[in-house]
């Protein structure tokens, strides 16, 4: 049986945006996968044919990514493969440009070009598009300029890259950089008149936008501001023919998270984050498009979405749709996710069972399809029948064939407050009850996520290495409601606790674990656990704290969700309470802690910024604790997931070779490095 390599991600496939066709007989979704050199990812189109149950690739380019269907044998795709492209690049100009794909073969042809960066695009009728466009409205214009006007503005534009001129919160986001007076606008173009429609106000972010079934109406909805994101939703309808727009959801009260039409009306997910804060799971309403009556449809505590954690993704889908005026969507329970349906009257039906996570899914023409992670394997591609899942796609098959797959040995246990905490172990390969052996804990991030048994490519790794690996999932964690996930004003006390204990059963179940030899590590919400351990305990022999928090004020003040979500986590401001967010700060106890501890950070996590990993280290040094920090350039907070393949091999290499310093495990990279 092989091990897992440090590397063997690269050989995965991950899939994303599966789209069936309206009648059902086609599925046309997107698989990435590692470039050669390691600096990115190729994403191709592929196509599942139900008439014939064969999967054929339709791109080859590598960069083929963001399709829909324009009718049920073609698809549309933005490429920026023609003359027109480059020269309006050389200009100045913003240009999309899509092409035509026929499923029945042959090459793609250029269809039409919209004048504006385009995120997103569906199709309203044979003239009419809806297109999602991201406009800069601080960008100096150079639309109509020729000649010396063009030349002036351009030196304009390229005078003003010197400066960040920032008037807003937040003026940063992860993985966008700089987003300050950056909106997305709802625009209809004319493909054949090249006319356009701006339907949403200039200072809106459309988040939501969704055309009515029959043609006629158009919802959109996200938050409207001029100098600060409040984290709340306008819902607006525009009539198609009069041009006129409603407003049903005025800004200020409600936090909106989807949007469809259903039965006439509108069906959005919603908080007003009255109860629970900035974390609190939405409910589902239904919202008169005449009247903008808003009507309670499910008030179950729900936890929409998947949340269920894996590095061995990269893209996503659809995780919400209504299909014959019944709402279907994803939902995280306990430590799985799921197909839900909730129909008109607010009944809920599951469609399927069964440990692990759907990533995505869609139902058209009768036929439901969904990706998702099960029995212990990497994304593959499903059908839905009768609540089971039939397999349609191989793509990950070989690279775990004849490879050591450590299946999760269920551990849970009521904590000393009488509450159940669900966890997992993974064994070692070769592993014999009589050795003696090392082991992980890892923590995840969030703190409102989960783990569950899905396939982790670091879990797996280390496990291919001789490690012991454990995680559970501790009060904060996603699935089970909002009395379980609220942690504000409670951050490092009852989480902290549940690990421990954890950690003290895992030890007393498998006796083969060496209590010295135990590591610690931990990503985002992971890795201000895993300062704050340090400051607590000297248990662990060693730890790796990744794109981590330690400190509350600065962490609150400088990233893109501090302002709103960390404030209300710490259930205190630097003003209203400073001792109390300081007494919730790693940082403040970083006199006390004596673990060697390695920091992973990326120059450009704008979610934990990396002033977080740096104050800790310098701290840790002037205490002389072992320290070290690795950090990466050109990366954000998702370097675990979707970093440079070479970046995230680096980041392997570091936290394994950093526990095997310390827990003298001789795994493959100690071995090469001596």
């Amino acid at each position: 049986m092989k091990p897992i390599s440090i590397d063997t991600f690269r050989q995965y496939r991950f899939l994303s945006e599966a789209t069936l066709s309206a009648d059902g007989r086609r599925c046309v979704f997107t698989v990435s996968r590692s470039n050669d050199e390691g600096t990115g990812y190729t994403h191709d189109l592929y196509c599942y044919d139900f008439s014939s149950c064969r999967c054929r690739q339709l791109t080859s380019s590598g960069d083929v990514r963001g399709f829909l269907f324009e009718d049920d044998t073609h698809i549309l795709f933005p490429a920026d493969r023609d003359q027109q492209a480059k020269k309006a690049a050389a200009e100045g100009k913003t240009l999309t440009s899509y092409y035509r794909l026929s499923l029945e073969g042959g090459e793609a042809r250029k269809a039409f070009s919209l004048p504006y960066r385009v995120t997103s695009l569906k199709k309203l009728d044979d003239q009419w598009v809806l297109a999602l466009i991201s406009k800069d409205l601080n960008e100096i214009s150079v639309e109509n300029l020729q000649g010396q006007e063009l030349k002036k503005a351009l030196k304009q534009r390229e005078e003003e890259k010197d400066y960040e001129v920032l008037d807003e919160l937040p003026y940063w986001f992860n993985g966008r950089g700089f987003i300050n007076k950056i909106r997305t606008w709802a625009v209809l173009f004319n493909v054949q008149t090249r006319q356009s429609r701006f339907l949403s106000p200039s200072l809106m972010d459309v988040r939501q936008c969704e055309i009515s079934p029959d043609g006629t109406r158009i919802a959109f909805a996200g938050p409207l501001y001029d100098s600060m994101n409040n984290q709340t939703s306008v819902l607006m309808v525009t009539e198609v023919a009069s041009g006129q727009t409603t407003t049903l959801i005025e800004d200020g009260q409600w936090s909106i998270g989807n949007l469809g039409w259903m039965n006439g009306n509108l069906v959005i997910s919603a908080t007003d984050q009255k109860t629970w804060g900035s974390s609190e799971n939405q409910k589902l309403y239904t919202v008169d498009v005449a009247s903008g009556a808003m009507t309670l449809l499910c008030g179950e505590d729900l936890s929409l979405g998947s949340s269920v954690g894996s590095d061995a993704r990269l893209y996503g889908g659809r995780s919400w749709k209504v299909v014959n005026d019944e709402l279907w969507l994803l939902l995280t329970w306990d430590n799985h996710s799921e197909l839900t349906v909730i129909d008109a009257q607010g009944h809920r039906r599951s469609l399927h069972g069964g440990e692990g996570s759907v990533d995505f899914f869609d139902s058209a023409g009768g036929r439901t399809v969904l990706a998702g992670m099960r029995q212990m394997k990497l994304q593959e591609l499903y059908e839905l029948q009768d609540g089971q899942m039939k397999q349609l796609t191989f793509f990950n098959e070989a690279v775990l064939q004849d490879r050591y797959v450590a299946q999760p040995q269920k551990l849970s246990f009521i904590n000393s407050d009488g509450v159940r905490i669900d966890g997992w172990v993974l064994k070692p390969i070769h592993y014999n009850e009589t050795g003696s052996y090392p082991a992980v804990l890892d923590i995840h991030g969030g703190p409102k996520a989960a783990y569950g048994e899905v396939f982790m490519h670091e879990m797996q790794y280390w496990a291919s290495q001789g490690y012991f690996v454990f995680f559970c999932n501790p009060r904060g964690s996603d699935g089970r409601g909002n009395e379980f996930m609220d942690l504000r004003g409670k951050y490092g006390t009852v989480d902290y606790a549940d690990l421990m204990e954890f950690t003290d059963r895992v030890l007393e179940a498998y006796p083969a674990i060496d209590p010295a030899r135990v590591a610690v590590t931990g990503g985002s919400y992971g890795g201000f656990m895993t300062n704050w351990i340090i400051g607590h305990t000297d248990r662990f022999v060693c730890a790796a704290s990744q794109r981590s928090i330690s400190n509350w004020f600065s962490k609150s003040l400088t990233t893109d969700i501090g302002y709103y979500h960390n404030m209300c986590q710490m259930d205190s401001t630097p003003w209203s309470d400073p001792e109390k967010m300081w007494s919730f700060s790693p940082l403040k106890y970083a006199d006390k802690a004596v673990t060697p501890t390695l920091f992973i950070h990326s120059d450009q996590d704008y979610r934990c910024w990396m002033a977080e990993a740096l104050q800790m280290f310098q701290a840790l040094k002037l205490h002389g604790v072992a320290t070290r920090i690795c950090l990466f350039h050109g990366e954000n907070h998702e370097l675990s997931r979707s970093g440079k393949p070479i970046h995230r091999i680096r980041r392997l290499k570091e936290i394994t070779r950093w526990f095997d310093r310390y827990t003298g495990n001789q795994s493959d990279l100690q071995l090469e490095q001596e």
